[in-house]
């Protein structure tokens, strides 16, 4: 295969891959608690017969940009943002412990603590169970407390406090669902400095012009490859035709 034809195709495709990226961080814009992804491009050089002479970019997620949004007031009791470093520990789809700063939290028919996507949310001794209650408060340190129905206006109820955790910088990846997980899906131990504030929902950190701008930026890229491409054909069929006069 033509080396500069090949080299076109490969930049055309990493283009494109770094564009999903630069995509999807822009559709989350408005996605609460949502991280966007870092993309960078590699340098790979290209190894075969001859020598190695040609390189070529390699695009890859190095890590998530694990920043804290803006938080804006709602009003909603059960909304929670975490104040500062911390995340708030939940039961994935796939069984296993994950952790997020979406705090969009609801109580199902069964009682349940959930977020916004349905998945339970964990306490103390796994997933948050509440009994029928007129009134549930979150406190800062994640205490569950409730007024339960038939109660009297004065009778609270502690029964059950918020699963929060602090992990040290880098020990968190992004799963293809969303959710950080510790190394080798390792269980986090609670972290009693973590403190919530309730009433408020972090929004996602997404730069919604700097991705515009990257996804413009990688556009013109991917035309300058498919014009290499066309460069390449334009060359094979010239010499061709060389040799075709030449026979």
């Amino acid at each position: 295969m033509d080396k500069l034809l090949y080299l076109s195709m490969t930049g055309a495709t990493q283009t494109m891959l770094a564009q999903t990226a630069h995509a999807n961080n822009l559709a989350n814009v408005n996605t609460t608690g949502f991280k966007s992804d870092l993309a960078q491009a590699r340098a790979m050089p290209v190894f075969g017969d001859g020598y190695n002479s040609r390189v070529y970019a390699m695009t890859e997620r190095p890590a998530t940009d694990q920043s804290p949004g803006m938080q804006n007031h709602t009003g909603n009791d059960l909304d929670v943002a975490i104040q500062g470093e911390g995340w708030l520990a939940v039961r994935a789809a796939d069984g296993s412990e994950a952790y997020t700063r979406a705090g969009e939290l609801q109580i199902t028919a069964a009682g349940v603590l959930v977020t916004g996507s349905g998945l339970p949310v964990l306490g103390e001794g796994g997933p948050v169970q509440l009994p029928p209650a007129a009134k549930v408060d979150i406190g800062e340190d994640g205490t569950l407390t409730v007024k339960v129905v038939g109660d009297a206006d004065n009778t609270l109820a502690v029964v059950d406090r918020l699963k929060l955790v602090k992990p040290a910088a880098g020990e968190l990846e992004k799963g293809l669902d969303g959710l950080m997980r510790a190394s080798d899906n390792a269980v986090l131990q609670p972290d009693p400095t973590v403190r919530v504030k309730s009433g408020y929902l972090e929004s996602s950190n997404v730069n919604a012009v700097s991705e515009l701008t990257a996804i413009i930026d990688l556009s013109r890229r991917f035309e300058m490859n498919i014009k290499m491409m066309q460069d390449a054909k334009e060359n094979s069929e010239a010499a061709a035709r060389v040799l075709q006069n030449l026979g």
